[in-house]
């Protein structure tokens, strides 16, 4: 019996990435919201009052990282991705549309980040957005393809068991897969957030 409760850190990641997998249509359709949008943003002029509001944004945040130490630059994103990509899953349960939203908005805004880079300093410098997004977009869209998986269980004839047995399954990703990803994410883009201000 004792060997039953033994926690397998092995068995527990293979059934992270098995649950991965059997999402793999949402969190497809949630990536290719997040680059539709990006190239949206990319190519498509912006209105002048849209153009100005994402400004007013990016300006808040680096407002909240002006001085901060590389430890808290790290916890700062860390902290900011972990709470985004919880409640991606967990706003899932309104049909998905939030994690969608999600998805469209933050690909919209990397898509005129890249832009305005490209247009400061030309193509060269996008090698700046690549190295943290190689960690982060992925544990991005495992976290919105799950909450738009979670939308659909309303759907479910047993709804509060569905959601009960898939809180579990989202929670083991999270902590085993998501997470790791995030902190990793948080690591490269703090230091190099650090490095070059």
């Amino acid at each position: 019996m004792a060997k039953n409760k033994t926690f397998s850190l092995k068995e527990n990641y293979l059934k992270s990435w098995k649950f991965i997998t059997e999402s793999r249509d949402y969190i497809y359709i949630a990536t290719a919201a997040f680059f539709i949008f990006a190239l949206i943003a990319f190519f498509v002029p912006i209105p002048d009052y849209l153009r100005q509001e994402i400004i007013k944004i990016l300006k808040e945040i680096m407002k909240k990282t002006e001085g901060l130490s590389q430890f808290e630059m790290i916890k700062f994103i860390l902290f900011n991705n972990v709470q985004s990509s919880f409640l991606g899953v967990v706003l899932g349960v309104f049909l998905g549309i939030f994690p969608l939203f999600f998805a469209a908005f933050n690909g919209y805004v990397l898509g005129f980040v890249a832009l305005l880079s490209v247009e400061a300093g030309g193509a060269g410098v996008l090698w700046r957005i690549l190295p943290h997004g190689i960690f982060e977009l992925p544990a991005v869209f495992i976290s919105l393809g799950l909450g738009l998986r979670m939308g659909m269980l309303i759907f479910q004839s047993a709804k509060i068991k569905s959601f009960k047995d898939y809180f579990g399954e989202f929670i083991r990703v999270f902590i085993l897969v998501v997470l790791p990803l995030l902190a990793i994410a948080a690591i490269i883009e703090g230091s190099l957030m650090f490095l070059l201000k």
